[in-house]
């Protein structure tokens, strides 16, 4: 990154230029439209990697000052809930990549993405549901490009069972079984 120095003119000069050329050249829809997928990508995976920790309601509150923390249960269903906020969340924006009627290129991504996300949830709603017909109680499955993160409520897996969960991963999602992390709350 070079500074340039408020008497050196004629450098701005050139930077200004080259940023208003880009912005001629691909519009400011297209610039907009960029920073709008990059905006969601970001916030998808920070959803995914940053840790949750929502406030709850006062019962919840009161029931963790006694002591007492929230069954496992909850956390499937509040970890389903932030998987669908998050998605909700970047569909709306790609949706308005493509209604702004941006560039081409632009509306293509916008479009793939949307196409991708689709697919993701359809795919992670059929593990889901062929793990929870092996017996196992509950468990959530997150896809996050070509690696697939399931968590499973079980005290322990048999090595047949981590088996199985990764051969639904690969029948249903085409994760190899290197790609899949499987984590065990209880």
């Amino acid at each position: 990154m070079r500074i340039i120095r408020s008497d050196d003119k004629k450098e701005r000069k050139i930077s200004l230029e080259k940023i208003r050329g880009f912005f001629k050249k691909h519009g400011k829809k297209t610039a907009a439209a960029a920073a709008g997928v990059l905006l969601i990508g970001t916030a998808v995976v920070l959803n995914f990697v940053l840790p949750k920790t929502p406030a709850g309601t006062p019962a919840d509150q009161a029931q963790e000052k006694n002591g007492q923390t929230s069954a496992s249960g909850d956390f499937f269903a509040e970890s389903a809930l932030y998987r669908t906020k998050a998605r909700d969340e970047a569909m709306e924006v790609l949706h308005t990549v493509v209604d702004l009627g941006g560039s081409e290129e632009a509306s293509k991504q916008a479009l793939a993405d949307i196409s991708r996300i689709s697919s993701d949830i359809e795919k992670e709603a059929n593990i889901e549901t062929l793990i929870k017909a092996k017996g196992f109680e509950d468990c959530i499955a997150v896809i996050s490009g070509k690696s697939l993160s399931i968590v499973v409520k079980s005290d322990s897996l048999l090595p047949n069972e981590v088996a199985q969960i990764k051969e639904i991963a690969y029948k249903s999602a085409d994760v190899l079984p290197d790609d899949v992390v499987i984590t065990l709350k209880k």
